[in-house]
């Protein structure tokens, strides 16, 4: 459990970091990073979205959408995830972006919930969601790098990276997650896998919805092994192998559901899957 001095330290070191000025942030953000957040604070603005949900500019930007629709097993899962690690912890959405999965654990116990993103409209869009959640008081939003957050070592409890590592660089992102984690704190990390071949060509045909650097850098199992090399790999899970074309067909959803949870167990096939989880944990005696 997180003492109230811990978190009013950590608090007080993050109104340090939220002092520096927009002109210094940017400043030490290369290009790929500058890139990052420009297609962010365009992607997560909320009047933008609004104006576009009539027009063939939303489905060239925000066509993939649909189907997420299909996720509803994966998403469970990691809700069941957060709600068991962050009850009465520090807990940190790592890039958090509109502040879904922060503010979930802040419904759920958390004796804080963090989230920070390298968007300033994302940070704000999040704190607007935690007060209209009534969670103002257990959360905190703050920009910042995922790849030098500034955040003290062995600081947080529970880590979740929900589709944000295949932004990141992992060589500088693994070693500063593994910083801030508390020995014995875990991560989950959910992202796309970079296997399907129906999936790559989608990424291919639709470069509006994606970073240059993102759509290169989707993750595959040499990047799990690559964690490995800073922390302990502890579960790894596949899923939607077929689900994915509910967001297409969603009369059809139950049916690749069920087909699923056969698929996503069998070697080999299971690497079709659209997306996978693993939870990564810091070792208790670092």
């Amino acid at each position: 459990m997180a003492s109230l001095i811990d978190i009013a330290l950590l608090l007080e070191h993050i109104n340090t970091i939220d002092k520096i000025s927009d002109e210094e942030w940017k400043s030490t953000l290369n290009d790929r990073k500058v890139k990052e957040l420009e297609f962010h604070d365009r992607d997560r603005d909320q009047k933008r979205v609004e104006q576009t949900q009539s027009s063939d500019t939303y489905e060239k930007f925000y066509g993939n959408k649909k189907y997420y629709a299909a996720t509803k097993r994966s998403s469970e899962f990691v809700k069941d995830w957060i709600k068991k690690e962050s009850a009465g912890k520090v807990f940190l959405d790592y890039a958090c972006g509109n502040g879904v999965q922060a503010i979930y654990a802040a419904s759920c116990g958390a004796a804080m919930s963090l989230g920070f993103d390298i968007s300033g409209v994302s940070v704000q869009n999040a704190r607007n969601a935690a007060a209209e959640a009534g969670v103002s008081e257990n959360t905190r939003f703050f920009q910042a790098d995922a790849e030098n957050t500034k955040l003290p070592d062995n600081s947080i409890d529970a880590i979740i990276c929900s589709g944000m590592l295949h932004h990141l660089d992992l060589s500088f992102a693994l070693p500063e997650l593994r910083r801030i984690l508390k020995p014995g704190g875990k991560i989950l990390a959910v992202e796309a896998l970079d296997y399907n071949p129906a999936i790559k060509l989608y990424h291919m045909l639709t470069p509006a919805m994606r970073t240059d650097w993102e759509k290169a850098h989707i993750l595959n199992l040499n990047d799990v092994k690559f964690a490995t090399r800073f922390l302990e790999l502890i579960d790894i899970r596949y899923w939607h192998v077929l689900g994915y074309l509910g967001g297409k067909f969603p009369y059809f959803l139950p049916f690749f559901n069920n087909l699923d949870r056969i698929l996503e167990k069998v070697p080999l096939i299971q690497r079709l899957s659209w997306m996978f989880t693993f939870v990564l944990r810091k070792k208790s005696e670092e």
